[in-house]
């Protein structure tokens, strides 16, 4: 346990906690007290680590069917920050995970508990320029191309019926990377918008997918698949595509399979199907699948059901997993994991799409796509590339 802050300096109260889904009305007064990160090589599950962790510095989120209602006192701990990587969630399910990652110094777990404290201004720092130099692909786009195509072969097979493929780009920087994560919160659409750092690195998320939520005695997931420009045209292709529907459909199965492992018999419902929002210059199709948890369901029980999740590895989630471990040049990083806030009354935690990463040289960035029997393969790397634009062009600042 280790209590750092950005780059190894010691955590201070700061005028502002941007945690994504951190309480609006705290955030100027929460001061960091105890933190947790974890690593695949040390071994052990990152699941009942983090509900160990937070029960023993008081938040007890061993009975999510009991819900809690009304604030915290004060006095004790607001809540904590949670990020769990999609190789963490691969590793609860016991699926591969690739060998390489790009960004080393991120941790596969960290948890941050907050409390509250008096405001103070953290110091000031010394001003470098910004400097974002070009982006290095981890793989062309013919090798993207030719994994969507392995990924339709596989479907020929009867191996899948869908797998993610997502791509990793790196690019050297110079100056303070933290006002550029920052700056991908104030994208349109990102509901989990925030940054979470710690020593040597740190997390910037502009996602607009909920992973899971659990709020008043109900489990919500909300998977996004399915995206078109944000133009008329783009709109109504979308609402009439029958390939975007049916592999939404897949989806939204296998998000109500991962709730009813974890939930009351009878209770798993779709509350909406195919609902079209828009992020940034993209229309997405989100639905929403809830739940009543099951009695004594807790924290670790609810990650290892639903991490990695189901929009972002596919049908069968495990079969694709192993395909995507295959298939992926290098790991996904921050990206395609959990992010958001948990306290015993309320969790909710982001899916980490829209999101980049810096460790002390290089900023990441990662995209992809949900690959079908009907894909085309230049549509499919034509696609991540439209979800990564705008991000990119946020960390430049343009």
């Amino acid at each position: 346990m280790r209590k750092v802050g950005p780059y190894g300096v010691e955590t201070l109260p700061q005028v502002l906690v941007d945690v994504p889904a951190a309480p609006t009305a705290c955030r100027d007064t929460l001061a960091e007290r105890a933190r947790l990160h974890w690593h695949r090589t040390d071994g052990g599950d990152p699941a009942a680590l983090a509900e160990e962790f937070l029960a023993a510095h008081g938040l007890n989120l061993r009975d999510l069917s009991r819900p809690t209602t009304g604030h915290h006192d004060t006095a004790g701990p607001c809540g904590a920050a949670l990020y769990l990587s999609a190789a963490a969630g691969a590793h609860l399910a016991g699926a591969p995970t690739p060998a390489t990652e790009p960004a080393p110094t991120l941790p596969d777990l960290a948890v941050v508990i907050y409390d509250h404290g008096p405001t103070r201004r953290a110091p000031a720092r010394a001003a470098t320029p910004w400097w974002l130099g070009e982006w290095t692909e981890s793989w062309t786009p013919q090798q993207h191309a030719a994994a969507v195509d392995a990924v339709r072969a596989a479907i020929a097979r009867g191996d899948i019926y869908q797998a993610n493929l997502v791509g990793h780009a790196a690019a050297p920087y110079t100056g303070d990377p933290l006002p550029a994560l920052r700056r991908l919160g104030a994208l349109p659409g990102a509901r989990y918008g925030g940054v979470l750092t710690g020593d040597n690195w740190a997390i910037g998320c502009a996602s607009p997918e909920t992973l899971i939520e659990v709020r008043d005695g109900h489990l919500i997931t909300r998977p996004i698949k399915g995206t078109r420009p944000a133009t008329p045209t783009g709109r109504a292709e979308l609402l009439t595509s029958a390939k975007e529907r049916a592999e939404h459909i897949m989806i939204v199965d296998l998000e109500r399979n991962d709730l009813a492992r974890i939930a009351r018999t009878g209770t798993v419902t779709v509350d909406d199907l195919f609902t079209v929002r828009r992020w940034c210059d993209l229309w997405q199709a989100e639905s929403t699948v809830r739940a009543t948890p099951a009695d004594g369901l807790g924290l670790a029980d609810l990650l290892r059901a639903t991490c990695p999740g189901g929009s972002v590895t596919g049908a069968p989630k495990l079969a694709a997993l192993t395909h995507i471990a295959a298939a992926e040049p290098v790991g996904r990083g921050a990206s395609m994991g959990a992010l958001g806030w948990v306290t015993p009354g309320h969790i909710d935690l982001g899916l980490t799409i829209r999101t980049a990463a810096a460790d002390g040289e290089h900023l990441h960035t990662w995209a992809g796509g949900g690959i079908t029997w009907d894909s085309d393969a230049h549509a499919e790397v034509a696609e991540a590339a439209a979800k990564t634009t705008p991000i990119r062009a946020t960390l430049a600042g343009h």
